[in-house]
């Protein structure tokens, strides 16, 4: 099996679960005093006491709108006799429940519970505290919207609603996670989504048995094809522009209530070099950028390990100008080629790292000050060369162009082993990583279809969005990997 459940669970804990979920199954009437036992010791539970028409109330403030409350619950409660309180509650608003089960859960929810005589109702007034809509930090775009995906998954779904304004979009509901009951939303577009990426989308997430799933990006985890791979198989973004277009381009958009990430399947390796800039600009300049990023990501898996290669087998490679700076810069280094670049990467990781772990100011400080101040002291106290500089730093920077965060920290991964690689075989080792590279690629599916869509198996058509941004008149049919019934989505002319 090449994706995993979960957690490891023995036989004993399964036949444990399976007999508590019999008793949990169990159909018990709800009343107040059993509600306030199962809230035992919760300080954060507020209990409104209505004595004149024998109402209570009980909710989490924290997870209830205030002004919802008072709107639909406390000042029709306060402003009614005992005989209307009936009318009241049988608006379409009040939910009867007649299962403490499913109104424990609904309190949990941020429903607010009313008891009144032996009838129990809920009634949702669910809206916690959340930071405004702000723009991403990680997925930052000069041109196009700037609004990005929170915390509050109500709120991702409207940003989503806004513009995909069909009733062919369709929302399931999910819960995963034993103890956190966190729940997950997974969004397609009725007629366009292919039903088999979702069914197994929902199959794997209903087999997840953890106790607690706190971010879309850990979620994925768990669901993935090939969990050993350090390639992302699900994309992620916080962009809303970018969910809605992976929607429309047929494929299953998941959000996890409780993180700003949204997650959709399936993916091919090509996507996580394109960027929403490619769209927002002429297609020119959107080809361009492209083409400049698969530089990028070959200068970025290469240029260091290419370095150690050349200088530790292959001088005859190097111009006979270039050979004597070369040979002068090294002379003082004590150390092999190898052992110099790894330390160069590392320290340069270590500055990437501790950049953004500090504040934003200080992290720009860092990076920039740190850099500069090692590499030169690193130069003239002979513990590198500055040919070795200017190939970590190319690298560096070219691992920066790469749009998909997730993505270039899997780069950076393989590069180190393509160093060692170099380092020990020469030319011969860099050739050799390079091929288990796309040998392992071409091997991994995402949602059991190829990770190298549209290259393997190839598709000519689709590369047209793929290694190059045609104009918008040429990008009539849907990706090929989303296998919609519906392929055709553009039938503008010139």
């Amino acid at each position: 099996m090449k994706w995993f459940r979960g957690t490891h669970r023995l036989p004993d804990q399964d036949i444990q679960r399976e007999d508590n979920k019999q008793i949990d199954d169990a159909i018990v009437l709800p009343s107040l005093q059993l509600t306030l036992d199962n809230f035992k010791d919760c300080l954060d539970l507020t209990h409104h006491t209505f004595p004149e028409i024998n109402v209570n109330l009980v909710y989490f403030g924290h997870l209830v709108g205030s002004e919802e409350l008072s709107r639909d619950v406390t000042i029709p409660l306060s402003n009614i006799r005992e005989n209307e309180v009936q009318a009241l509650l049988g608006r379409n608003q009040f939910k009867r429940t007649n299962d403490s089960k499913s109104l424990i859960k609904g309190i949990l929810n941020g429903e607010a519970a009313i008891f009144h005589n032996d009838n129990t109702y809920l009634i949702d007034v669910y809206k916690p505290e959340g930071r405004s809509i702000q723009q991403s930090e990680t997925e930052t775009v000069i041109t196009g919207p700037h609004d990005s995906f929170i915390e509050m998954a109500t709120a991702n779904l409207s940003l989503i609603r806004r513009r995909v304004k069909s009733s062919h979009l369709k929302v399931i509901k999910l819960e995963v996670g034993e103890v956190t009951k966190s729940t997950v939303y997974l969004l397609y577009i009725d007629g366009i989504a292919n039903m088999d990426y979702l069914q197994e989308l929902v199959d794997r997430i209903n087999l997840i048995e953890i106790d607690a799933v706190h971010d879309g990006n850990m979620l994925i985890q768990y669901i993935d094809d090939c969990p050993n791979s350090v390639f992302p198989l699900f994309s992620t973004t916080e962009r809303t522009d970018t969910a809605v277009s992976k929607l429309v381009a047929g494929r299953i958009v998941g959000i996890l209530d409780g993180s700003p990430s949204v997650f959709s399947a399936p993916s091919s390796f090509f996507e996580f070099m394109a960027s929403p800039d490619d769209y927002y600009q002429r297609w020119a300049v959107g080809t361009a950028l492209r083409i400049l990023r698969f530089i990028a990501l070959i200068i970025t898996l290469s240029f260091t390990a290419l370095y150690v290669a050349v200088t530790t087998y292959h001088y005859e490679m190097i111009p006979e100008a270039l050979l004597l700076t070369i040979t002068e810069s090294r002379s003082k280094v004590p150390f092999p080629p190898l052992y110099e670049a790894l330390l160069m990467e590392v320290t340069i990781e270590l500055l990437r790292e501790a950049g953004a772990r500090l504040p934003t100011k200080i992290g720009q400080t860092i990076g920039i000050v740190g850099g500069i101040v090692i590499g030169q002291a690193a130069v003239q106290a002979g513990f590198t060369s500055n040919i070795l500089i200017i190939a970590v730093a190319s690298s560096a920077i070219a691992s920066f162009v790469i749009p998909s965060y997730v993505m270039s920290a899997s780069i950076r991964l393989v590069r180190f082993g393509l160093i060692i690689m170099a380092g020990i075989l020469g030319d011969f080792g860099i050739a050799l990583g390079i091929a288990y590279l796309v040998v392992h690629l071409s091997g991994l599916t995402s949602l059991n279809s190829s990770y190298l869509t549209p290259v393997s198996p190839n598709n000519f058509k689709d590369w047209r969005d793929v290694f190059i941004r045609a104009p918008f008149w040429a990008l009539t049919r849907r990706p090929t990997q989303s296998k919609s019934s519906n392929v055709v989505r553009n039938r503008m002319r010139k």
